[in-house]
């Protein structure tokens, strides 16, 4: 499978998991809401790094490959990299505690 193949394959894993973030959010799931925004974002940047030729890397944050490679990309999209990176950093460090629970937060024994 090439990049450009691999890239729509992503898009399309990303779109089903934006369509299940959306309906989480509407049943007020809000942790699997996160969980799959922070998936369907990291689908998402890692087909735009397939389709100008980077190997994504097998981590869930790629922000910091996106400004790397920044100069790969269209000037439109190049300038939404730090906003991207962005989203892409605080979705994963969320990611987490959503899934798992906060120990702070959590009840005691």
């Amino acid at each position: 499978m090439d990049n450009v193949q691999m890239a729509k394959a992503y898009i399309k894993r990303a779109s089903r998991r934006i369509e299940t973030a959306k309906r989480a959010l509407s049943e007020k799931a809000y942790a699997y809401c996160i969980r799959q925004s922070q998936e369907a974002v990291e689908l998402l940047l890692k087909a735009a790094l397939r389709l100008v030729g980077i190997e994504p890397p097998k981590w869930r944050d790629v922000g910091l490959v996106l400004i790397e490679f920044s100069d790969r990309f269209p000037n439109w999209f190049k300038r939404e990299i730090p906003q991207l990176a962005a989203v892409s950093r605080w979705l994963r460090r969320e990611r987490e505690p959503a899934m798992y629970g906060d120990e702070e937060l959590a009840p005691p024994s």
